[in-house]
């Protein structure tokens, strides 16, 4: 013991249980910061999904506006100059999942060609919400 402070003499220092308790509370702060960053990283995905779902509708509404009729495919807008690119769906990452719907055949016209009216994700998954992405 040092007799001027009032110390002992190597003292200073953490003990095992200060260590472990400081340890455990960075592990517990690093768990919530990895579940907000993949909640986070979802959000942009479905925000993403979205506004593609709303462009490409758009798109398809003013084809539709334009021809009074919709067309045969996706690339028909593209190959039209109404979009520059199909996007790729951000939950499957292709291009080539997007459903299409198709509009319901006219019985009184042979000729009609049916075109696709809507689309939807590919995906069958949640969403953060509850619903299911190709119900958007």
């Amino acid at each position: 013991m040092n007799s001027l402070t009032g110390k002992k003499i190597g003292s200073s220092g953490f003990t095992v249980i200060e260590l472990m308790v400081v340890l455990t509370i960075i592990g517990i702060l690093s768990a919530i910061g990895v579940n907000y960053h993949r909640k986070a990283i979802i959000q942009t995905k479905e925000a993403v999904l979205k506004e593609d779902l709303f462009q490409m509708r758009d798109a398809l509404e003013q084809y539709y506006a334009d021809k009074s009729r919709y067309p045969q495919d996706l690339e028909t807008l593209v190959d039209e100059g109404y979009m520059r690119r199909i996007p790729a769906d951000p939950i499957t990452k292709s291009s080539d999942t997007w459903e299409l719907i198709y509009e319901e055949p006219i019985d009184n016209d042979p000729d009609y060609e049916i075109g696709v009216y809507d689309i939807r994700s590919g995906s069958g998954k949640r969403a953060l919400d509850g619903t299911i992405y190709n119900e958007w």
